[in-house]
């Protein structure tokens, strides 16, 4: 199966990124998916989209990408995690396949 290079977003980089990495992490462990989380700002997403497979980000979306995008709130706030990790594991398959 194909490694895939996910991007990991918030606005600077480094703060709810970090949790939604560990986050991320445990969740492609658990369903044995292969993956480089790569932590970035928002504002690099657009210009790292063609080496990536998919965009994971806890902030606003600030343009369309080529690249599944889904917006990582739940996991910050608690509501919706299982919806989210759903979404996340789906989109890992459908790219793997």
């Amino acid at each position: 199966m194909k490694k895939l290079n996910v991007l990991v977003a918030c606005g600077a980089g480094i703060a709810t990124s970090t949790v939604v990495m560990k986050k991320v992490e445990d969740l492609f462990k658990a369903h044995n998916i292969d993956a480089n989380l790569i932590q970035i700002k928002i504002a690099e997403a657009k210009s790292k989209q063609d080496d990536a497979d998919m965009l994971i980000s806890t902030t606003v979306l600030p343009t369309q990408y080529k690249i599944p995008a889904i917006k990582a709130m739940g996991f910050l706030t608690g509501i919706g995690v299982d919806k989210l990790n759903n979404e996340i594991i789906d989109a890992a398959k459908k790219i793997q396949k």
